[in-house]
């Protein structure tokens, strides 16, 4: 149900993220994230027997998940109360800025919740990333990805240099456990090191040429980052064997930690790693400085512009599609990359697999490692239910944004950024109307 309750920024059941803009003004609403030290491994034992929960985004529930018990009514009091309860906003203080406040909130739909955000300002003082984390599968992904992405997305950008100055992080983070932190911070310090020599890479591929430095920053940060979190969980679940298993040279340097043998530390951090590698996350980073606006979207979250036409009425614009079975194009691009002898299992009841409904994430590896690594490795392990049926040419899953540039007038006054949440229960005009319902006199 959704409510339109007085003086909240916020409506709907589910998370979602908000930005108004109107320059010199911008507004954001979104989730909130929580601590989460210990990750959740999937375990066989952990589920009665169930290796994967019986979420939204897998095949045995709708789209809209889980059917649930009829909700008790409650009273307007309360339904302001609870869409209340998480609200915070950050007061843009720099003179001239396109940003006025940002916003966010959140309101659960699971327990425990999947999604996290984060918002944070580099260090030129002057720009903005700000990313929704849809998860699926349990929370880890989606907690690491708020974490570390925006670093890597930071650390990207040429103007940044010093690693401890790349950004002031605005949202609170998770906290991790010290191995896992540590971990880390030697992963980031690596990547921070060889990030010249990824973009320049990037930027001999042809297909990339065209490229701003925002935009190959983007890009470049979410590849490496969900490679990152493919080779920490193989680097403590097949050790030293990890290069020639998948018959190539890792990316990152993994001799000290192989060097070091620490049972127990070893043992956390294979639960952990395998953890957030088998479960996923859909994300929508959006990089705004001054009128530039730049989003990379991975999966189906949805970015929308709400403008204002020159006879006054209020219009949408999508920023993107959604990388789902319902974008054509999308689903050419995955029959492309497989044999036509897989036309009718690389997609069945409209989700990669028969499983997962997104067709681009980060995580999720049950769907991009080499089968006999399944087999030998993770089944063990996790049970058959890790290994898909018709498991045959992958990778079938890939993390690659795509990026959308839009260049920001007076007109345009809020971005809304959001999860499928949101979207599946209202279209992008009804959002626009609602949000410029909330202060009319804000966007005139």
């Amino acid at each position: 149900m959704i409510y339109t309750v007085s003086r909240t920024k916020f409506y709907g059941i589910s998370k979602f993220y908000v930005i108004f803009m109107q320059p010199p003004v911008l507004m954001m609403t979104s989730i909130r994230t929580t601590s989460f030290k210990y990750g959740i491994p999937l375990l066989k034992s952990q589920f009665n027997g169930a290796v994967w929960p019986k979420l939204k985004r897998f095949r045995n529930f709708t789209r809209y998940g889980r059917p649930s018990e009829k909700a008790p009514k409650i009273s307007p009091l309360q339904a302001t109360s609870i869409l209340q309860a998480n609200e915070k906003i950050y007061e843009v203080m720099k003179p001239g800025s396109v940003l006025k406040s940002i916003d966010w909130n959140q309101l659960a739909s699971n327990n425990p919740l999947e999604d996290s955000l984060a918002i944070a300002k580099l260090c030129d003082n002057r720009s903005y990333l700000l990313g929704v984390f849809d998860g699926h599968g349990g929370p880890a992904c989606a907690r690491v990805l708020a974490k570390r992405l925006l670093s890597y997305i930071a650390a990207s950008l040429p103007s940044q240099h010093v690693s401890s100055l790349l950004l002031e992080q605005m949202t609170p983070t998770t906290e991790f456990r010290p191995e896992i932190e540590s971990l880390y911070a030697h992963e980031f310090n690596q990547y921070h090191a060889s990030v010249s020599h990824l973009r320049d890479t990037l930027s001999n591929d042809e297909s990339q040429c065209s490229m701003d430095s925002t935009e190959r920053a983007l890009l470049t940060a979410f590849e490496a980052m969900d490679q990152q979190l493919s080779e920490e969980a193989l680097a403590f679940l097949l050790g030293p064997e990890m290069s020639e298993i998948l018959q190539r040279v890792p990316r990152w340097d993994w001799k000290p930690w192989w060097a070091d043998a620490f049972p127990s530390r070893d043992k956390v951090l294979q639960l952990s790693t395998l953890s957030t590698a088998m479960s996923g996350a859909v994300a929508t980073v959006a990089h705004i400085s001054s009128n530039n606006l730049v989003i990379a979207n991975t999966g189906d979250c949805q970015a929308v512009l709400g403008y204002l036409s020159e006879d006054g009425t209020w219009g949408a614009l999508k920023l993107g599609k959604e990388h789902t079975s319902e974008n054509p194009s999308e689903v050419e691009r995955l029959y492309s990359e497989h044999p036509r002898s897989e036309r009718d299992t690389v997609l069945r009841m409209d989700r990669l697999l028969g499983q997962l409904m997104p067709l681009r994430a980060f995580g999720d590896f049950r769907f991009k490692w080499p089968r006999h690594v399944l087999e030998k490795w993770v089944i063990p392990v996790l049970g058959e239910s890790a290994l898909p049926q018709n498991y045959k040419t992958p990778p079938y899953l890939s993390a690659r944004p795509e990026i959308i540039k839009h260049t920001l007038s007076p007109r345009d006054k809020f971005v809304v950024i959001a999860s499928d949440g949101l979207w599946d229960l209202l279209s992008p005009t009804q959002v626009v109307r609602l949000v410029s319902n909330i202060h009319p006199l804000c966007f005139t």
